[in-house]
């Protein structure tokens, strides 16, 4: 049902409870490695890896998307309107600046750039629209990502 694009789709309708039924995928991880490995990452982020990145984020050659993303990080107010991201993706999205993309495919040398890799990471679903509608939009097959839901990409 999984490796199958059309059965996916179809999940939502089967087991309904996917749609009102949040933290599953914390669930399923915790059940899988144990709570203590579950909740450690997280634990962890704020109190010590998030001002890692950061710290080493600032002495990168800075770009217009590396600067957007450091202020949303540290919740600094911007030029423009609102930060795209709220703190924590942001620092998250950072870290993308730090790992150097890798190349696209097998065959191919060229790398992708940074907005690339960020794109291929995380999709954001405004959470008044339909999760079933997302999967039917879903071109080809997608490496896993996150799917960040919420009202805004900076509230979530």
């Amino acid at each position: 049902m999984i490796h199958d694009q059309q059965q996916s789709a179809n999940i939502l309708q089967m087991f309904p409870r996917f749609l009102d039924t949040k933290g599953l995928i914390l669930q399923d991880f915790s059940l899988m490695f144990g709570a203590e490995t579950a909740s450690r990452f997280l634990e962890r982020w704020n109190s010590g890896f998030k001002d890692k990145v950061l710290r080493e984020a600032r002495d990168l050659r800075e770009t217009p998307l590396l600067k957007n993303q450091l202020k949303s990080a540290l919740n600094e107010a911007s030029d423009t309107d609102e930060p795209e991201w709220d703190s924590d993706m942001a620092s998250l999205l950072v870290l993308l600046h730090l790992l150097t993309p890798q190349p696209a495919g097998r065959k191919r040398a060229k790398k992708i750039s940074v907005r690339e890799a960020i794109d291929h990471l995380v999709i954001f679903h405004k959470s008044c629209k339909s999760l079933e509608d997302h999967l039917m939009t879903i071109e080809g097959s997608h490496q896993p990502y996150l799917l960040a839901t919420g009202t805004s990409k900076a509230q979530q």
